[in-house]
Order: structure tokens, then C-alpha cells, then sequence
């Protein structure tokens, strides 16, 4: 239980994340590190920026940690005749990466055995290969043109400009924003300027979000995110900016009916309760 508690503090960035996680009491855990360092008689966790970051000798016991914890999954499995094996391909849209971290390494450490392919694209396509069977899941923001999938959480969009611009308030207002057809965050951004009679241009185009955050860091143009897709140097806008209001977009998990196997499952209720209970 150490162990476990001290990957869950990295994985996790802190105390509190990783008592949440571990279902324990935050005094718990703390409890655990400090017996840890006691044993080894070494500092372990360090904090920067609010967050918990192993030291030197914290990054040597991580490496030793993952893999113990990946064999007394095996043992337990293997010993229970529940050990899951085979090959997983999962698809998701760069936008949602950052919920992927946590969700796939607990994923790994329960059933080291499965292989888990992580593919990244579009929504609109990712959507298509689930139902082609190319790929077994997908994690997608929910299209007005291609309904289904399990809805795993709803989260606001927003404007998003840099910190220190004034780009919001330029005119014709600059946008960043992906290529026509193949994105709702598009759609909804210029359907909410038009709305509110707006000018509005297009300055950058990109299909993925980090290209979209660079145009928007470097002050070319704002665009429309939704909270866990907020990188640094970036603020949110509103309504005091004179900019309208937004909708709220889903997010589901689609499931190809060619792919009902038991690690498919497993990986599908790992993201679902991991999604569902995301904080940014």
C-alpha cells in the first residue's frame, strides 16, 4: 500500500488528488510517504508550483514502484484465473489528452498484460473507424451529424485569449479555429459572433490544439476551448469582454460492436468513471 500511495501521489500531483483516488483519508497517505522516507532515509516528494514532483531519489523508486505494482497485478490475476490479455486500440482527439494520463496508467497497472494503441485524430473520424471496427473505443466531442456514444461528461466552452493581449478587442475580431466541416467547436464560435452581430475573420487555421494554442499565446487570435484544454499563459474571456455567451459541449465514448471483448470492457469503465470525475 506505500507504494501504491506514493504512484498515486505522482501520478495524481498531490496529496488530496491521490487520497480521492485511493478512496483513503489525505492523512493517510501522507502517513504512507513519510514511512516510506523513514525506510529508505531519503526525500522522495518535493513541491513545486502546488504540485507533488518526485526528487532524484523518488524518480529512481518510481521506475522500481510501477513495476512491482504491474507484477502484484499480474500475480493476483494470474493466481485468480482473471489475468486479461490482448490488444486494445483506442482513439482520441488531441484535445483531450490531458484526460488520458491518469485513466490509462491505472488501466496499465490493473491489467499489465493488455496492449493498449492509442490513435489521435478528429472526432468526425475517429467515430468512423470505431464503426468500421479500425478502432475498438473512441473518446469524442458529440456532433450535431453523428449522434450516439456514451455521454461521460459535459463541460462549458469558453473564450480563450493570452494573458497580456488585448486581441479580443481588435476589429474585425482574429479567430483561431479548425478547418471547416470537421469541428463543433467551430460551428458554435461562429455562430455565436454572428448571432450577437460581431465581425469576426479568421486568422488561423489548425487541426490540432496545440497548433491553435501557439496562434493564441503568440496574441494573433482568440479561440473557444473548453477548461481542461487551457494551457499556459492563456486566460478565459466572457461576457465583460464583450464577447456572447457559449454552449456546452459533450463528450462520449462510442464502442464498436466488433470489439466486445473483456479488456475492451475494462478499459471502457476505466474511462468512464476517470472521465466522469475529471477535475482540470
Amino acid at each position: 500500500m506505500l507504494l501504491t500511495s506514493f504512484v498515486a501521489v505522482v501520478d495524481k500531483g498531490g496529496f488530496t488528488a491521490a487520497a480521492n483516488h485511493l478512496h483513503l483519508a489525505q492523512s493517510t497517505v501522507s502517513a504512507h510517504i513519510k514511512r516510506l522516507e523513514n525506510v529508505l532515509e531519503r526525500s522522495l516528494l518535493q513541491r513545486k508550483q502546488q504540485l507533488a514532483v518526485p526528487t532524484a531519489a523518488g524518480e529512481r523508486l518510481l521506475s522500481h514502484a510501477r513495476q512491482m505494482l504491474r507484477q502484484n497485478a499480474q500475480a493476483w490475476q494470474d493466481v485468480r484465473d482473471q489475468r486479461l490479455a490482448g490488444v486494445v486500440r483506442l482513439g482520441i482527439p488531441e484535445d483531450y489528452l490531458s484526460y488520458l494520463p491518469g485513466a490509462l496508467s491505472d488501466f496499465a497497472a490493473r491489467f499489465p498484460d493488455v496492449e493498449l494503441v492509442v490513435h489521435c485524430g478528429l472526432s468526425v473520424d475517429l467515430i468512423q473507424q470505431v464503426k468500421t471496427g479500425a478502432l475498438d473505443l473512441a473518446i469524442t466531442t458529440r456532433q450535431p451529424r453523428s449522434p450516439g456514444g456514451k455521454v461521460l461528461r459535459r463541460e462549458p466552452m469558453v473564450w480563450v485569449g493570452a494573458a497580456g493581449y488585448d486581441t479580443h478587442r481588435r476589429s474585425p475580431l482574429p479567430l483561431a479555429v479548425s478547418k471547416q466541416g470537421v469541428c463543433i467547436f467551430r460551428e458554435h464560435t461562429l455562430a455565436s459572433l454572428d448571432a450577437a452581430a460581431i465581425d469576426w475573420r479568421i486568422a488561423y487555421t489548425s487541426a490540432s490544439l496545440s497548433g491553435l494554442s501557439a496562434a493564441v499565446r503568440a496574441g494573433l487570435a482568440i479561440t473557444v476551448l473548453t477548461p481542461s484544454m487551457l494551457g499556459p499563459d492563456m486566460r478565459v474571456l466572457g461576457t465583460d469582454d464583450g464577447l456572447p455567451a457559449l454552449p456546452s459541449i459533450e463528450i462520449a465514448l462510442h464502442r464498436s460492436s466488433k470489439a466486445a471483448t473483456e479488456a475492451t470492457e475494462q478499459l471502457a469503465l476505466q474511462l468512464h468513471a476517470h472521465i466522469e470525475g475529471y477535475s482540470p
